[in-house]
């Protein structure tokens, strides 16, 4: 059985109001940071998997996004998978 680290990005629709977004928008403006706009703020989340094989694993890691890491009805995901390689186990 294969290892595989993968990188989860979940955020907002880009239809869904993000209040956390335009707060830290606001703040940056107050604080003098000018010409920043459409502040969306995400969740990122890494996970190891095992699968025999990349398409297994992807395919795992897409149910588990689709049934647990995100909601579908505002929010929306891509993530990124590699084999772990003998050196990154170390």
């Amino acid at each position: 059985m294969k290892v595989w680290d993968v990188e989860v990005k979940v955020w907002l629709k880009p239809s869904v109001f993000d209040p956390q977004g335009n707060a830290v928008e606001q703040a940056l403006a107050t604080l003098g940071h000018d010409g920043v706009s459409n502040v969306r703020v995400g969740k990122n989340l890494s996970l190891t998997v095992q699968a025999p094989d990349e398409a297994a694993a992807r395919a795992k890691v897409d149910v588990m996004c689709q049934t647990v890491l995100c909601n579908l009805v505002i929010e929306t995901y891509s993530f990124t998978i590699q084999e772990r390689t003998a050196e990154a186990a170390v």
